[in-house]
């Protein structure tokens, strides 16, 4: 019997790079070229200025950010976040500029502090495919 399981990205042909990258330890955001906004989740087209597809790249992030907020999940019935808890939930300020929800490993929560900085590792969800997270 297959357990459903919450964690698991809905991967399809366009964020075939996106997962490609993070499973060879490298995060990908997407920029426009019409505006230079870089942003995060990737999208196809820019959500600041609507410029298409054929406007918006792949390009590497640093892997740097900052602490934005964050929370301590002490419950979770979803599988498998219940083997988790707790776990720091947490939105981060990517250098490059766009915020993203993530989680915050390797830190004890009472070290944490906003605008804490942090770096990008990636833990394997399931054979293959591979989440970014944060670690101090």
């Amino acid at each position: 019997m297959n357990t459903v399981r919450y964690d698991l990205p809905e991967a399809d042909d366009f964020t075939h790079p996106y997962w490609a990258a993070a499973a060879e330890g490298r995060l990908l955001l997407r920029r426009c070229a019409d505006c230079g906004r870089a942003h995060h989740y990737p999208r196809e087209f820019c959500p600041f200025c609507w410029a298409g597809e054929d406007r918006v790249t792949w390009e590497e992030a640093s892997g740097r950010a900052t602490l934005y907020t964050w929370s301590v999940i002490h419950r979770n019935d979803l599988p498998p976040f219940g083997t988790r808890v707790p776990y720091t939930a947490a939105v981060v300020d990517l250098a490059e500029g766009p915020r993203m929800m993530t989680e915050v490993v390797d830190c004890p929560s009472l070290d944490l502090r906003i605008g804490m900085l942090l770096r990008v590792t990636f833990r394997e969800a399931v054979e293959g495919t591979w989440i970014p997270v944060f670690r101090p």
